[in-house]
């Protein structure tokens, strides 16, 4: 499935593990937080990058001490009205002040993606059928924002937008 960064496809250098494939000698890996609780030696000491994938039942909290060690994480939408990988990217960020990637992936649609970038969400995973210019076109279709985020850009205030044009911005 396609990976995209800012609307637009990527090299994806991650391969997704199942907990019972075998570990592969090198290259970065996603697995999940089941096998990284078992495998987290074997996983750090191979020298690659490590991410782990979060059901959307579980939460960030479960793997904050560890952060510093992932690479990478993965959030789970299993719905696009399941908001809990939105919480859990913005924790990830503000909270933990986490670094590294953050990825979405499962039943996303481009009416999404703004959101999540703005949560903090690198990447996100889609469907081959489903990849396209409206996920680079979505996050181009609002350009003002009331509610704070993690980009730099802060919101407008309400003030300012009731007296746009009558005040030098």
């Amino acid at each position: 499935m396609p990976v995209l960064d800012r609307g637009l496809p990527i090299d994806d250098r991650w391969t997704d593990l199942a907990d019972d494939q075998p570990l592969p000698a090198d290259g970065a890996v996603i697995v999940s937080l089941e096998r990284w609780r078992t495998d987290r030696e074997a996983l750090t000491s191979r020298g690659a990058a490590v991410g782990v994938r979060l059901k959307s039942s579980q939460l960030a909290t479960e793997i904050a001490g560890d952060l510093g060690s992932l690479s990478l994480v993965a959030l789970e939408l299993p719905k696009f009205r399941d908001g809990r990988a939105f919480s859990a990217a913005r924790e990830l960020r503000e909270r933990f002040g986490y670094k590294g990637e953050i990825r979405a992936f499962g039943h996303i649609i481009p009416d999404q993606y703004l959101f999540l970038t703005r949560v903090g969400v690198d990447t996100v995973v889609v469907p081959e059928d489903k990849a396209g210019p409206a996920w680079a076109q979505a996050l181009k279709e609002m350009s003002i924002a009331y509610q704070p985020a993690l980009e730099p850009d802060a919101p407008v205030s309400l003030l300012r937008r009731h007296l746009k044009g009558r005040v030098p911005a």
